[in-house]
């Protein structure tokens, strides 16, 4: 009796975890060599990404608008028709990707990825080539659907190597080649605008002819690095595939082969918790993009020339990247989120007071450094969140779907907050409803955790009731997903 009652309490205590036998050594060799097929190359596209999305910040200062004969105004509308493309298009690429629908299985990510990159290199040597005001709107408006798939490709590609808890890390990875864009951005902006003048071209076009011919370039060595699915990849063994496969089966529904139903659908739209992770994103995209697109011109606000505003970009970026990457090893120690992402929107939320209050350049520079380390570092964090917390294939499809769409409504209302004439004063008012949305999304993260662990000590309790009356059941309910009493959050 004494064995039984042993038995039923370690099921009760159970949180659905992978078993301790899933980190042998050999697990954590073959993680290794996954990691080094998929991250350098998955990162350094998005790095690509990132870097032909906004070094139109780079452009401005140094003589775009002039040149195009664009308005102040009708410049944030160019950013915005961005962010409104980039949205329409990747809710049906994040859909594509994960919901199982047989005939788009041709779509292997060997192919679908690095073909993405090779268009919107296309397109950014293009943004070059514009001479006017409605062909700089056409060309943002396709850059943004080119560009669509590559995230929710990526994340999906992660939820097909890798568990639950190992994915927060590499995601945090991947994103931050984001700001490492940003660093980069501006030593290469300021070295590329030196060839003002060059083929009659001025300095400002060749940042997106150089830039968008890098990322046509690597484009093409990326369909020979970019992994297909786990299930077929060939730089790993028949033992290695099958043991990647037992681990996803075990941890999580990635290995599962779900069929779509609209009840998956209304499971994500219904569910409080797929709203809130959308809100979350929200607050921080509106300060992400904002701070990433008008970085440049904030600081040559400050004082600074063109040039020196250029290169200034590159510390903040620096130090966003190395908070991101810090941070994140310690969420993943801890298997903690919420704590980090409402510290993160602190951080940056001293920054933009530092911006506001500060009577120096020097200290005005100060609080950019803090803001972009809290704004990418939540960022980094909350974009795994939902992929480690819905279960169910589709329902988790929609999930990140609505977060995505949700939030970058927040990158469009930041590029049209960020009005010029707002600029004489330091966009001091910007700043301040950049304050606003990190204050709301830090009490949507606090919404999320004590949620979250309240019911996950709530289903605790219930198993071990249940425990004690002899009627726990053996398997999960997989049709409940993340409602099923044996479900854990990650908070």
């Amino acid at each position: 009796m004494a064995s039984e009652k042993e038995s039923q309490n370690s099921q009760v205590h159970e949180t659905h975890s992978i078993p301790a036998d899933y980190d042998k050594r050999q697990d954590k060799k073959l993680i290794r060599k996954v990691d080094f097929r998929l991250i350098p190359i998955l990162t350094l596209l998005y790095l690509l990404s990132f870097l032909d999305r906004t070094n139109i910040g780079n452009a401005r200062i140094i003589g775009l608008a002039a040149d195009l004969n664009v308005s102040p105004p009708a410049y944030n509308t160019s950013l915005a028709l961005y962010f409104i493309a980039y949205v329409v298009f990747e809710v049906p690429a994040n859909v594509r990707n994960r919901v199982n629908i047989p005939h788009l299985k041709r779509f292997d990510p060997q192919i679908w990825l690095p073909t993405l990159t090779l268009l919107w290199g296309i397109v950014s040597v293009c943004q070059g080539l514009v001479t006017n005001q409605a062909g700089l709107f056409g060309i943002r408006v396709l850059l943004g659907v080119t560009e669509a798939g590559l995230f929710p490709g990526v994340i999906y590609v992660f939820s097909v190597y890798y568990r639950r808890s190992e994915r927060s890390w590499r995601v945090a990875i991947f994103f931050g080649g984001a700001a490492l864009a940003g660093a980069f951005g501006g030593i290469l902006a300021y070295a590329i605008a030196k060839m003002d003048g060059i083929g009659g071209r001025k300095g400002w076009q060749w940042i997106f002819i150089i830039e968008g011919l890098l990322t046509v370039a690597i484009s093409l060595v990326a369909y020979f690095l970019v992994p297909t699915w786990s299930y077929k990849a060939k730089f790993l063994t028949d033992s290695e595939r099958e043991r990647l496969l037992e681990r996803l089966r075990a941890d999580s529904d990635a290995g599962d082969n779900e069929k779509f139903e609209w009840y998956y659908v209304r499971q994500a739209w219904t569910d409080h918790l797929c709203w809130a992770y959308a809100l979350l994103f929200h607050g921080f995209a509106f300060v992400l993009y904002s701070l990433s697109l008008f970085l440049p011109t904030i600081i040559a606000g400050l004082g600074f020339q063109s040039w020196q505003a250029q290169l200034l970009t590159i510390p903040p970026n620096a130090l966003a990247s190395l908070a991101i990457w810090f941070t994140v090893w310690i969420s993943s120690r801890y298997n903690l989120r919420a704590p980090f992402i409402i510290g993160a929107a602190f951080v940056a939320i001293v920054g933009y007071i530092i911006l506001l209050t500060a009577k120096t350049s020097g200290g005005q520079y100060v609080g950019v450094h803090f803001a972009a380390a809290g704004v990418y570092t939540g960022n980094a964090l909350l974009l795994s969140w939902p992929g480690e917390n819905v279960s169910g294939q589709t329902k988790r499809a929609i999930a990140v779907a609505m977060q995505i769409t949700i939030g970058d409504i927040g990158a469009v209302a930041g590029v049209l907050i960020y009005r010029p004439n707002f600029s004489g004063h330091h966009f001091r008012k910007p700043h301040i409803i950049s304050i606003g949305y990190l204050v709301f999304a830090a009490a949507v993260a606090a919404y999320l955790w004590i949620w979250m662990a309240r019911e996950n000590a709530r289903r605790d309790e219930v198993l071990r009731k249940l425990a004690d009356e002899k009627e726990v059941k053996q398997e999960r309910n997989r049709r409940a997903g993340d409602r099923d009493i044996y479900y854990r959050y990650h908070v």
